[in-house]
């Protein structure tokens, strides 16, 4: 997309989801509240509400409301004594343990903009989101600490380090800090002059002199929300109050009936917090949704140990489940998963990538859950669209507009396609973004001049509104003039039974110009190339075929589990140099 649009581009569709929302008793236009609210609100409201109830569990040990409350009011007065004021960046860089939620909560409450940062960011990444961010403290794990100090120079003003297993309690902190130090050795040395404990934060503010700030509204930044890093050099998307606070009261329409459920019977709904909560969807779904309605937060630090995960599940049956299409999969492929008992779970919620329908039915079979898919990105709050609470089945689809959301089509010169035309995907409601930070090229290449923030992956519109996400843009592999969407043909293959996972790429061809090349993870060395060709001639058109099959051990994925076709590509180009 060029900056070459037209300012008055074709919108003809006329938001066909209405009807939809009609059909399902839905309402479309929310209700904000007022202007001078903030996420600060949502959160002394329920602070309020839900007092000594369980707000998190991390690893046995737990937080209620009330704690959450005084701890993240004492990060506060700790901030505002360092003199920083409105419009600050403070950076938080941990899994997600209990120090997370209030942490993030303490910041917010400041008055200040948070940056949440990846803590398995390399050295140069972390220097790059400290640097454009112009952060002036960053609250982090110890784990991840000679990270920072291998930057070689002082680039924020405060830093303040905690150990795992701090908020966990005295002797249950001490056994965690000891084993993850002493044990698993995953404290590399490191020497930060001047750094500051977490413990010693909370010890030296009190509460009591807690100034909750008069000037923060629904218009100021809240968040600094920077993007993978997989289109480029990473930008922080700039989230307001509004933005976030609008999300929750979208998802809410859409998810609410089932949480009001626990409420009619007293009961605490448990999230299962297995997404790092620095992933604006394991943020905003799991982490704000879950303050705003109640819930407990059952923080997992590190999802890909399914051993911890699965102790946790069993610990404390969850009842909502957001997850990505791969740990959903490497669940249902889980002998022990498989014979526990599901029936809290009310809710499975699929986001960051697509859903494969293999992996979906895989676990209604096991859980009696549907997976609803949802789609969104950072510069949405993320939520854009969804499937509703009510669906009977898996639809495939990445849903409906969420509510107050307009979604376009749009081709490659601004104007809305047909309804069943392929297109970029356009966004515009409240949880769009105010734009990238110090970016303003590049917050206009990504705006129509009429408000659709471009995402950049390509979907169709079905004419009641549905929503079908194809692929990135840039993932396209053209065909002998055939578009060739990657996500269609790891869909289709990861059909096959002796296949675990899949990730396809476009390779240089002399007669096709570019032909698919597959590769697999498979279930065990009996499967052959042969087969995999033979299983892609029976269930995909020629052009779509994959022509070469490459067997791997397991795919390169972001730390949310979203397949990485840039590294594929990266590994083809290696091997050919």
């Amino acid at each position: 997309m060029d900056n070459q649009m037209p300012s008055n581009p074709t919108r003809h569709n006329k938001k066909v989801w209405l009807k939809t929302y009609e059909d399902l008793g839905l309402t479309y236009d929310i209700v904000m509240p007022a202007d001078n609210t903030s996420l600060i609100d949502i959160f002394e409201n329920s602070f309020a509400k839900y007092g000594n109830k369980t707000a998190f569990i991390c690893m046995g040990a737990s937080i209620t409301f009330k704690e959450v409350d005084e701890r993240s009011k004492q990060v506060a007065v700790y901030l505002q004594s360092l003199g920083l004021v409105k419009g600050d960046k403070v950076a938080v860089m941990m899994p997600n343990v209990l120090q997370l939620p209030v942490a993030v909560i303490g910041v917010l409450r400041a008055g200040l903009t948070l940056v949440n940062v990846n803590p398995l960011y390399t050295t140069k990444e972390l220097e790059h989101q400290l640097t454009d961010s112009n952060a002036k403290a960053l609250i982090m794990v110890e784990n991840f600490a000679k990270t920072y100090q291998d930057i070689g120079r002082k680039v924020v003003e405060h830093v303040v380090i905690t150990g795992m297993g701090d908020m966990m309690g005295t002797l249950k902190g001490f056994m965690v800090n000891a084993v993850v130090r002493h044990v698993k050795k995953m404290v590399p040395e490191y020497n930060i002059a001047n750094s500051v404990s977490f413990k010693a934060m909370l010890k030296k503010s009190s509460a009591s002199k807690y100034k909750r700030p008069t000037d923060i509204s629904l218009a100021d930044i809240a968040v600094l929300q920077y993007t993978g890093g997989t289109t480029g050099v990473a930008k922080g998307a700039m989230l307001t109050h509004k933005n976030l606070v609008a999300n929750l009261v979208q998802s809410n329409t859409f998810l609410g009936t089932a949480f009001d459920e626990f409420d009619k019977r007293g009961e605490q709904p448990v999230i299962l917090t297995a997404l790092p909560l620095y992933h604006i969807f394991s943020f905003t779904v799991c982490g704000m949704f879950g303050i705003y309605r109640g819930c407990v937060g059952l923080l997992v630090p590190n999802p890909r140990d399914l051993d911890s995960l699965i102790k946790a599940y069993k610990a404390n049956p969850p009842s909502f489940f957001p997850a990505v299409n791969t740990l959903f999969n490497a669940l249902a492929n889980n002998e022990e998963f498989k014979s526990m008992d599901h029936s809290k779970l009310v809710v499975s919620m699929g986001g960051g990538m697509a859903v494969v329908s293999d992996t979906a039915e895989k676990w209604r079979q096991i859980t009696g859950n549907i997976i609803l898919q949802g789609y969104g990105l950072s510069e949405t709050s993320p939520v854009a669209t969804a499937n509703p609470i009510t669906s009977v089945s898996f639809s495939g689809t990445i849903g409906l507009p969420m509510p107050s959301t307009d979604i376009a089509i749009i081709d490659d010169a601004g104007n809305e396609v047909e309804l069943g035309e392929r297109g970029e995907i356009g966004v515009r409601g409240p949880q769009v973004m105010k734009g990238y930070w110090q970016r303003e090229e590049a917050t206009r290449e990504s705006m129509t001049d009429d408000g659709f923030f471009l995402t950049g992956d390509i979907g169709i519109m079905a004419d009641d509104g549905y929503v079908t996400i194809v692929d990135r843009k840039k993932n396209m592999i053209l065909v002998s003039g055939f578009n060739v969407y990657p996500n269609e043909v790891e869909e289709v293959m990861a059909g096959h039974p002796q296949i675990i996972e899949c990730g396809v790429i476009g390779v240089p061809d002399e007669k096709s110009g570019e032909i698919p090349k597959i590769f697999v993870v498979r279930k065990d060395a009996s499967l052959t190339e042969e087969q995999v060709l033979d299983y892609a001639k029976e269930h995909l058109t020629g052009y779509k075929r994959p022509r070469y099959v490459e067997f791997i051990d397991e795919l390169p994925k972001s730390n949310v589990g979203k397949i990485l076709h840039k590294d594929l590509r990266t590994m083809e180009e290696k091997k050919n140099a």
